[in-house]
Parts: C-alpha cells; structure tokens; sequence
C-alpha cells in the first residue's frame, strides 16, 4: 500500500501551462510503475500518461502527446505532469496512481490519489 496527494491544480486560460506533483509516503514508491489519469465531469476516467519505475520509458494518451510531460525523482517520492498548450477540454479532476507497469487503461492501475482540479477558461 503507498499514500498518494497530488497537488499543483488551479485555474488557467487556454494556452496556458501547470506542473502537478504527486508525492508518495511509502517506502516501495521506487517499485512502481505510476501513471496521470482525469476525469471530467459526466466522462469515464481517461488515461493521459505513463511512466516505469526508473523513468526509462513513457508513454502518453494521444490526446495530450508533445503537450504533457510525465516525468519522477524517486529520491523525492514524487512523480510530476508538466502540462503546456492547455485546452479547455483539458478540464477535469486529475489523478496520480501505481501501476505495476506503465498501462494505458483506468483498470490497470492500484492506488490512487485523491485527485486535484484543473479548470481551463477559453
């Protein structure tokens, strides 16, 4: 079990950027695979982005590929979403979670955080 809160969130106007963080309280933070999920209101959850274990490979939703970067410093038990060129369909609540390898789908992950809002003006 590992503890998870993102932060980062608020409000920005299209085109805009913000850096979420996620910062893990366990010990095993440096075992998973993490990954940024969103979910807006009236959606299903929604995969964004991907990591492994040691930050040697990613991967990304097409939706948010060279705008979002998903990067960790496991010495920090943190995992980063540096999100540029925002939309306003960008808006949703978005989540940090573990994984056991870098999955594309809401089901593939484990833990979750509690999730932060990013709201979009156009």
């Amino acid at each position: 079990q590992v503890q998870l809160v993102e932060s980062g969130g608020g409000l920005v106007q299209a085109g805009g950027s913000l850096r979420l963080s996620c910062a893990a309280s366990g010990r095993t933070f440096s075992s998973y695979a993490m990954g940024w999920l969103r979910q807006a209101p009236g959606k299903e959850r929604e995969f964004l982005a991907a990591i492994s274990w040691n930050g040697g490979f990613t991967r990304y939703a097409d939706s948010v590929k060279g705008r979002f970067t998903i990067s960790r410093d496991n010495a920090k038990n943190t995992v980063y979403l540096q999100m540029n060129s925002l939309k306003s369909e960008d808006t949703a609540v978005y989540y940090c979670a573990t994984s056991q390898i870098p999955a594309t789908q809401t089901r593939g992950y484990d833990y979750w955080g509690q999730g932060t809002q990013v709201s979009v003006s156009s």
